[in-house]
């Protein structure tokens, strides 16, 4: 395909673009079809590699790739600028890059897939079919509240925004990588937004991402990760988020020291 946008196509579906860039490309790919085909090729091509066997690289493959990588790093280290041929230099980057490149395929691919963005994306879109969305149904943050006690493994940050927009519809608790997930569901003129919430682990989160049209936005209130997921646009999801930390801020200063 011809399209100057392909680059930024690898880069969305990479999780690698920043909400005003996702924005763009998502406008763009509503009316190019070749793209739209490349993210789709790109999609399937994900879930035949999530679903072939995890594979390791042999042992005398990781000890050439680890000699190769160790070898570059000792000769950047210790080069005294001498004068050579640009063909060794280029040469030299591709064995590095080669290199990488196998590393990442036989090691590092299956951890590539993002799987806590894929289990979030998978959890929305699930909690839209059938009756799954809210199993609490109140806009009483002291009904809600109180309700994932003992059913989520977190107790998280819950408020009624309704005066800004964002009324809350309910509650529910969902498995992410085997712990119990508290999803406090907001709803924004038509959209519905899921807001999960878990331990923190002090890990790193994911970055800011979307699928598919749908947008992931990560943030942190305490020991407690949070990830609104909504088609809702940029904006109003980081305005949600302000006013969960906001109230987050107000719940931490009114507790008992």
């Amino acid at each position: 395909m011809n399209c100057t946008e392909v680059l930024r196509v690898h880069a969305y579906f990479d999780g690698e673009l920043d909400a005003n860039e996702a924005a763009s490309l998502e406008q763009h790919l509503g009316g190019c079809a070749g793209c739209q085909a490349l993210l789709a090729d790109l999609e399937r091509t994900r879930e035949a590699l999530r679903r072939a066997p995890r594979t390791r690289a042999p042992a005398h493959l990781r000890a050439r790739i680890d000699a190769l990588l160790d070898s570059e790093a000792a000769e950047s280290r210790s080069r005294v600028w001498r004068a050579r041929p640009f063909w060794w230099g280029a040469f030299a980057g591709l064995v590095t890059s080669a290199a990488a490149a196998l590393l990442l395929m036989f090691v590092l691919l299956p951890a590539a897939s993002a799987p806590l963005v894929d289990e979030l994306f998978a959890a929305h879109l699930r909690s839209l079919s059938g009756d799954h969305l809210i199993s609490m149904i109140s806009s009483d943050q002291h009904t809600v509240k109180p309700w994932f006690a003992g059913r989520a493994d977190v107790s998280p940050t819950v408020a009624d925004f309704a005066a800004r927009g964002f009324p809350l519809a309910g509650g529910r608790v969902d498995e992410l990588s085997g712990r119990r997930s508290a999803v406090m569901v907001y709803r924004h003129g038509a959209h519905v937004i899921n807001v999960f919430a878990w331990p923190d682990d002090a890990l790193a989160l994911p970055r800011t991402t979307s699928r598919r049209g749908y947008r992931l936005l990560f943030w942190r209130i305490g020991d407690v990760a949070y990830c609104a997921v909504s088609d809702a646009a940029w904006r109003e999801l980081g305005t949600l988020e302000d006013l969960v930390r906001a109230q987050g801020a107000a719940e931490q200063h009114s507790a008992p020291r």
